[in-house]
Order: C-alpha cells, then structure tokens, then sequence
C-alpha cells in the first residue's frame, strides 16, 4: 500500500511539472523543442529517438546531460520502476493455477496443444498460455432410449445407459468437436441396428443380456475409429417394453413363459430328487440279489453236505431213512400252517383239524366271559360214580 501510494504521489507531481505545452505560461516547454514559442513545425525522427533514449537510459540508472533537471528525472524515473516492478510481480502471480486430482490439464499455447500438466500446483505465462482441465477418474453416464423396430416388425420402446470415462485427454479435447455428444448418436445407432436384428420376445424375455451384449460390441465398433479417448466401462439394459395399446396381451405372454419356465424348473427338481432315491433303491436290489445268491447257494451246499451224512444210513436201513426223512419232509411243510391233516391209512379221504378257527374262537369265548366271574371250587362228593370209584380202586389195587 505504502509502495503505490508513493508512486500516485510521483505521477501527480510529473503531471503538474509536465503541463501541456500549449498551456498559457508555458512556452518553455513546447515537446517539439520550438525556441521562442513560435509554432516552427514538428521536430525531426532522429531528435525523438534520441529524447526518448535519454529518459530510457535515465529510467535505468544513466546520467543525464542537463544539470538543473537532474533531480527532477531521477524522481520520475524511480516511480516508473517501481510501476514496471509491481506489474512484473501481479503478472507473475496471474500465471499460477490448480489442477485437481482426479483431472489433467492441455496447455494451449497461441492456441497449439503443447503439452499435459498433472494435478498440483502449476505456472502459465498470462496471455499466451490456456489451460483446459479434463477430468480423468470420475464415471460419466449416459441414456438413449425411444421407439424401435425390432426384426418381426414389431415395435418396441427400448432404454439402454451407458457407463464411460476419459483416458485420452488430447483425444477427448481435439479429436471430434464434441466427444459427448458422438458418443450419444454412436449408442443410438448401435441400440437401432441390435434391435433391428433381434425378435420382440427376445429383447423382452430372454434375450436381453444377449441384447446388452451386442450394443457394447457394436457400440466399441462405431467409435473406434474416430479416437474419442473414452472407454466403456459398462451397459445397462435398463427397460423394455411394448407399446401401450398391447401392453395387456403381452403381458399374459410373458406371464405364460414364465410359468413354463417355472414348471420345468420344478420338474428339473423332481427328478433331481427321484433319481438318487431310485439309485439307492436299485444299489439295495443289487445288494439283496448278492445276498440271496450266497444264501441260496449255502443252503445248497449245506443239503448236499447233509444227504452225504444220510446216505450211509440209508443205505443201513432204507426203510427207516424214508419214513424219517418223510416225517421231517412234513414238519417243515406244515410249520407254517394252521391246519392239521389227518391221513387215514387205507381210505381215500384226508381229515383236516381248522386249529385256527378253534383258536379264534377260543379266543372269542375268553374275552366275552365276565372278569368278575369265578368258577367255583369243585368239592369232592360222596356220591361218586361207581366207575370212578371201580377205576380208583383199580389203580389202587394195581398199587398194591
């Protein structure tokens, strides 16, 4: 402050020594150097240049020739320094600018690309220098949708979105006029042409991850060679749907389609969970068949280690051999049964004994008796039976 206040002081004292020339009272100081005041003429070229190396070498320490002005120009001439000084300085400080993280900076130079400076603190020479900050790291994204016709000549409303990011910031500056902006009409034509070569049933079922796919394909294909200097992160399938007027109809179709998928999904279950049952069941068979073929083939072996201990004694007494192994023959045959044959010799008839209505009426009669009821005591009688008493004498006698 104190240093500009100092030089407003000394141009205001220059001014009013250096009044105009054609000012009353000063025809001393006529600039084209005219004695006398008389109006003579400009002065010649070479008397300015040489004026004007004077008050130059004066500014910058020289000495002047004129004694009685030398105090007066050595005044002057520290003032303009300071001024050359202070405008060195805010132009000096003018050139410093900040480039952030997550950006990189173009120096254009008289409008020319010159270079890239990295994020910090940086210097520029004040108008001759431009610097254009382009952010690096941050996702952008970016949305097309609108009606379409798919290849059945159906319509259909299609919204696709767009992740990208910056890694060529030259490119993305000076390749095309507006990066952002090719990129929106390359996503609308690849959204077209993939929808225009795809059935409405796939872009609205099962076919929309193959639908995303493609558009990033074709997508990376339409802006290659233009050198956009961006990179598509990733591709949303956001929605897809039929236009209103048919909307209902569709609907029930996808409802449809969705139950199908549902019920093979279900009959998949099932059968994942029948088959390890069906195999566990087969594995058993398999183990009882092994099973019952040992068996069987033990209990073979067995019989014939058994009749090659009968023989010998058949061969002793065949007769007795028959009977008892036809005895045995029998007891294995009727153990199972509740029914008891009677075989009378010489007659044709067979009597049966049905033990096993007896037993169940036996059993029938027991549980239809009272439980309170006792049979009483029988009490022995005087008056016997003489057979009784005759059979009782006899087996005493017989004791005798």
């Amino acid at each position: 402050m104190i240093e500009s206040s100092t030089s407003i002081l000394i141009i205001t004292n220059l001014a009013e020594k250096n009044m105009a020339w054609n000012e009353p009272g000063n025809n001393d100081k006529d600039p084209w150097k005219n004695k006398g005041g008389k109006n003579q003429g400009p002065p010649d070229l070479d008397e300015l240049l040489n004026d004007l190396g004077k008050k130059v070498s004066g500014i910058f320490g020289g000495k002047s020739s004129g004694g009685s002005g030398r105090s007066g120009k050595s005044f002057s001439s520290i003032g303009i320094s300071l001024v050359l000084i202070i405008a060195i300085v805010v132009y000096a400080f003018s050139g410093f600018y900040t480039i952030k993280e997550a950006e990189k900076g173009i120096v254009l130079r008289f409008g020319q690309s010159s270079g890239l400076v990295d994020p910090g603190i940086n210097w520029k020479w004040t108008f001759i220098d431009r610097i254009i900050p382009v952010d690096m790291q941050s996702t952008r994204e970016m949305q097309s949708s609108g009606f379409m016709l798919t290849q059945d000549e159906n319509v259909v409303r299609v919204e696709m979105q767009i992740q990208y990011r910056v890694v060529d910031a030259r490119n993305y500056i000076f390749s095309v006029t507006n990066a952002d902006d090719s990129l929106n009409q390359s996503l609308d034509s690849a959204l077209r042409y993939v929808v225009g070569h795809a059935e409405m049933d796939d872009i609205l079922t099962s076919g929309r991850e193959q639908i995303r796919q493609s558009v990033w394909q074709e997508l990376e294909k339409i802006i290659e060679p233009y050198s956009l200097g961006l990179i598509i992160v990733d591709v949303n399938f956001k929605d897809a749907r039929p236009p209103n007027e048919v909307k209902d109809a569709f609907d029930d179709a996808i409802s449809a389609q969705e139950d199908e998928v549902r019920f093979l999904r279900e009959a998949e279950a099932y059968a994942r969970g029948i088959e390890p049952r069906a195999r566990g069941r087969v594995k058993r068979m398999e183990q009882e068949a092994i099973a019952y073929k040992g068996r069987t083939v033990l209990d073979a072996e067995g019989e014939v280690a058994r009749f090659e201990k009968i023989l010998p004694e058949y061969q002793a007494a065949p007769e007795v051999t028959r009977q008892r192994l036809y005895i045995s023959t029998m007891e294995k045959v009727y153990s199972n049964t509740s029914k008891v044959m009677v075989d009378v010799d010489g007659g044709n008839n067979m009597m049966y004994l049905p033990l096993d209505k007896i037993m169940q009426q036996h059993s029938t009669n027991q549980s239809a008796t009272p439980k309170s009821y006792t049979q009483p005591k029988q009490q022995p009688s005087n008056n016997s039976s003489p057979s009784s008493s005759g059979r009782s004498d006899r087996f005493n006698n017989g004791s005798n």
